[in-house]
């Protein structure tokens, strides 16, 4: 039997596309709940398969507030009733959050993938609605002009990308890419909706060197996106791909080492050095403080990321293997998935001295992460009973960010990892995701 009436809604946006014929992981988070009865059991339908659901019933005072803004949740009795909602009478939407990490392959043929949920009530009966869809398309590596009559032995596509940059840093970035001893290069430029003005001035400095092709987003990505974009650039000739920020500066062997460096591995990345704007030296290497440098620990990788994008060069493979870029709750990070995917495949390789200056300003991003009791500002003085009470309420308010914003986006990391790198995947590698 069948049941009208299940109220759905997605929290968490799906993926706007997905190439057709490939495997990925989808993060679902959102609310179902039916006005008359409970959810016993919740599956999502992608595509027509079924998935079940692992975590329902959750509380969601967000939904509850809004449709009961005359109700207080934390005075819920059993049995309460709100007249005034139509939607909500018996109050059920308080219970009504669930989550999800599901992994899929898309259609092989373009066209629309609808995601439903699929809800057995208390009672037997049975209750669907839709939840969405995502469009499948056909994706290929662009080709350009600049590359015909060019060998392709060795091309390396650099991917950079820019958002209104220091000109003046940019220039000199774009000047030390000019002066690489690897000649057999192409750089991809994609910008995340600078102003057009600043975009203008892009071009300017690139001028008609023919070996640079740039490309201005309709819209904001941020930088994760953006990398994204900049990576799906990359010309179907290039055997390799290089990451690169807009305000470095890059040796002029830094090309030439790292192909050197990659040979029986899936990606090389170096040691980089630390200045400032005008150059003034900060650190001598990124591991001057100490931090344990890692490329062969699957398990601590994942964890904890130690690859800097900018560092890298890898094979055609793993870009082709790393888009598109998994969308997931908490803190996102183009080289982290692109050093995950690229040691689930094979080996990454070390060169063990720098290859470019990181310059550190207020918009560069160096990942440091630092975790402070919740209870550090309590005064050492305070009973124990009052500092354990601390203790224990920041650890309430703290564990959903560190939950949804850490462990489900590596959840979702691993679970895509396994289905798209799946051939390559050695024993202790599938254990460990």
């Amino acid at each position: 039997m069948r049941e009208d009436g299940l109220r759905v809604g997605l929290g968490f946006p799906l993926p706007d596309a997905l190439p057709a014929g490939k495997p990925t992981a989808l993060f679902c988070y959102g609310t179902c709940f039916h006005p008359r009865e409970p959810v016993a059991a919740l599956e999502l339908s992608v595509g027509g398969e079924r998935h079940p659901v692992p975590v329902i019933a959750m509380p969601r005072p967000d939904l509850f507030a809004s449709l009961h803004p005359n109700l207080d949740a934390a005075a819920l009795e059993p049995g309460g009733f709100d007249p005034d909602s139509p939607t909500d009478p018996e109050l059920r939407a308080f219970r009504s959050g669930f989550w999800a990490t599901v992994a899929l392959t898309a259609p092989a043929t373009p066209g629309k993938l609808e995601l439903r949920a699929e809800a057995r009530l208390a009672s037997g009966a049975s209750a669907s609605a839709a939840l969405g869809e995502i469009e499948v398309v056909e994706r290929s590596a662009p080709s350009y002009d600049a590359l015909v009559g060019r060998r392709s032995e060795d091309l390396v596509a650099i991917c950079m990308a820019t958002f209104e940059p220091d000109l003046e840093l940019f220039r000199r970035q774009v000047d030390s890419l000019r002066s690489q001893t690897h000649t057999n290069w192409i750089c991809v430029v994609s910008d995340d909706c600078s102003a057009e003005e600043s975009f203008e001035a892009i071009r300017a400095v690139i001028g008609d060197d023919r070996r640079f092709v740039t490309s201005r987003s309709d819209e904001r990505l941020g930088f994760y996106r953006n990398f994204e974009r900049a990576l799906g650039m990359a010309p179907a000739e290039a055997d390799f791909v290089a990451l690169c920020d807009q305000d470095d500066r890059w040796y002029p062997d830094k090309l030439e080492t790292l192909l050197g460096a990659v040979e029986g591995a899936e990606l090389a990345y170096s040691d980089q050095r630390l200045v400032e704007p005008d150059g003034a030296v900060l650190a001598e290497s990124l591991w001057a403080a100490g931090r344990r440098n890692n490329y062969t620990d699957l398990t601590s990788l994942l964890i904890a990321n130690t690859v800097t994008g900018a560092a890298t060069l890898f094979r055609r493979q793993v870009a082709e293997a790393a888009l598109p870029f998994p969308q997931m709750p908490g803190w996102q990070f183009h080289d982290h998935w692109i050093g995950l995917v690229a040691l689930v495949r094979g080996r990454i390789a070390y060169v063990d001295r720098p290859l470019y200056d990181y310059v550190q300003h207020g918009g560069a991003i160096l990942g440091q992460v630092s975790v402070d009791s919740p209870a550090a500002a309590e005064p050492a003085r305070a009973p124990l009973r009052a500092r354990l009470a601390g203790v224990l309420r920041g650890f309430l308010r703290g564990w959903r960010p560190i939950y949804f914003c850490g462990y489900l986006g590596l959840e979702v990391q691993a679970r895509a990892l396994l289905v798209r790198c799946a051939p390559q995947l050695s024993p202790a590698k599938r254990r460990a995701l």
